[in-house]
Formats: C-alpha cells, sequence, structure tokens
C-alpha cells in the first residue's frame, strides 16, 4: 500500500497526498478512504482529487487530531471498485477541430492517423472531475502519447475541444483559456444545466473516443 502524507492547507483542512504516478489501483482506494473519511464526526466534506484527498473539517476540528485519525484511517481501507457507466465519445480528429494534432504527431515521430488510432484504442476511467463543471480528469493514456502542454496557454480554448496534457485526456465542457493540446472536437455537451446529475461522467465511468472521421 502506498504511504500517504497529509499536510493542513488551512485551519479547517488537510489534503492527503499520494506519491505519483496517479494510477487506478489508487484512485480506487482514494475513493474508499474519502467515503470513510466522510463517517468521522469531525468532517465536513471530502472532495477526492487526482492522487489526493482534501478533508474539509468542521470549525471545532482539532487538526492534529484528526491528522492522526486519518493515518490510523488509511491503511485500513481497501480498493473500491465503483460501478460506472460506460460512454462512448464521438470525436472528429484534425483540421479546425484538432489545431494540434499534426503537432502531437510531429512530437511522437509518427503520423496524425496513429495518433487517433492510439487515442481510440485505450477504454479510460474518470479519476476526478474538476478544472470546470463536467471536466473529467481520464485515467489510461498510454506513455506513447504523453505530450506537454502548451508552453504559453491559448486565450480561449473551444467547448467539446479533446485534448491531451501530459499524462491526462479530457474534453472541455466549456470555452476557457488552455494549455493542452487540441487534437479533437466532440459534439458531445458534457454539462447541462436541465440534465440530473448536469454532468455527462461522473468518477469511476469509463470512457472510449470513437473518431468520427480525421481531417488532414
Amino acid at each position: 500500500m502506498s504511504a500517504i502524507e497529509i499536510t493542513p492547507i488551512s485551519e479547517s483542512a488537510l489534503v492527503c497526498t499520494l506519491p505519483p504516478p496517479a494510477v487506478l489501483e489508487k484512485q480506487q482506494r482514494l475513493w474508499a478512504f474519502a467515503d470513510a473519511v466522510q463517517e468521522m464526526p469531525q468532517t465536513a466534506e471530502a472532495v477526492t482529487g487526482m492522487n489526493n484527498l482534501t478533508v474539509f473539517l468542521h470549525p471545532d476540528a482539532d487538526l492534529a487530531e484528526c491528522t492522526q485519525a486519518l493515518y490510523a484511517l488509511w491503511p485500513t481501507v481497501s480498493v473500491r471498485r465503483k460501478q460506472g457507466r460506460h460512454v462512448e465519445i464521438p470525436v472528429i480528429y484534425g483540421g479546425e477541430y484538432g489545431a494540434d494534432l499534426a503537432e502531437v504527431a510531429e512530437f511522437h515521430a509518427t503520423t496524425p492517423q496513429e495518433i487517433v488510432r492510439r487515442h481510440t484504442e485505450p477504454v479510460y476511467t474518470v479519476f476526478m472531475m474538476g478544472f470546470q463543471p463536467g471536466f473529467p480528469y481520464l485515467g489510461g493514456l498510454p506513455e506513447h502519447l504523453h505530450t506537454p502542454r502548451h508552453a504559453v496557454p491559448r486565450t480561449e480554448v473551444p467547448a467539446g475541444s479533446v485534448g491531451i496534457g501530459g499524462s491526462q485526456t479530457g474534453v472541455y465542457p466549456f470555452a476557457s483559456p488552455g494549455g493542452w493540446q487540441i487534437i479533437g472536437h466532440t459534439d458531445i455537451a458534457l454539462f447541462q444545466t436541465a440534465s440530473y446529475p448536469p454532468t455527462l461522467l461522473q468518477a469511476g465511468d469509463t470512457v472510449r473516443f470513437v473518431a468520427e472521421r480525421i481531417c488532414l
């Protein structure tokens, strides 16, 4: 079992961090840990992040006592395999829909078609939601697709953009600034206020990208 490090980030919050890399088994253990932590009377809210858990405490909680309680609790939890949904996301790759596809292919010394093949081959797992409402951080990007973010982020990335940032891949639900390498676009809405829940994806769901076409 990976060792966990617990540090205060405010007078009423602690962050519990696992060493890199972020892998599915660690994330599954964090999901179980979050459930157990939420049952502690001192806990106001437990929020799972990527390879970490932030614990927000009630104002009268003692940080030192809670830290020791969390260290004692961590070894008792086991992997929790969430039974999420499987969602297929159709993507148009390259051209005006994926401005960075050719550069990503050049970085990996291969072709745009091969990048698309590599990106659509795995089944990804949603590790967490964050950055924007409905934005999924997906685990399972193959190492031969890991690509550095842009040194200078774009001022606006269109909604529906499918990108790679370092060892992660994901989809922008809304237009926003961003530094990820944009390789494609989907018309699927990842966040809709009229739906419940409003997010298409949740932690534990699995995702496969499906190539509708490749624009070169």
